[in-house]
């Protein structure tokens, strides 16, 4: 986790709104977004925004965090702190956002240590794009106001 120093960026979502970027250019990445739109309980839709890492919004987040530069994850940003989550933290920290079951799993997977975390997260990153066809990301007209450019 790092804390910011340069620009902050702009407040597209509130500032208690962590934001899940994730490769707009990926089936895999899209695929998991949905599940988290699906298993999220009501109590916690709207907590969460998405935006893909090639869109503005993750350009600004890159811009703020310079060791995103080159980093190929998904992202957890939590603009409260400001801090970001890469590879298995953010996915964990994605899980835990979900509640109930999904939040005892992420305490659980946090429990294995991070290089090991990290390592598997790369292996499933490396052949993401053969583990799903490519998508595209439809998300309901209630759930479209949660993702940012």
């Amino acid at each position: 986790m790092a804390n910011a120093t340069d620009t902050p960026v702009s407040a597209s979502p509130p500032a208690t709104r962590s934001v899940l970027l994730y490769d707009g250019e990926c089936g895999f990445c899209a695929g998991s977004v949905q599940f988290v739109l699906r298993h999220e309980p009501p109590a916690h839709r709207g907590r969460l925004a998405f935006a893909p890492l090639q869109g503005a919004f993750g350009g600004r987040v890159r811009a703020q965090f310079p060791e995103l530069i080159g980093v190929d994850s998904v992202v957890w940003y939590d603009p409260s702190i400001p801090a970001v989550r890469v590879r298995s933290a953010a996915a964990l920290a994605a899980v835990a956002h979900l509640g109930g079951v999904w939040s005892v799993a992420a305490a659980l997977g946090r429990l294995v240590p991070r290089p090991l975390r990290d390592a598997v997260y790369a292996l499933i990153a490396r052949h993401r794009f053969e583990m799903a066809a490519p998508a595209c990301l439809l998300p309901t007209p209630e759930e479209r106001s949660r993702f940012l450019s």
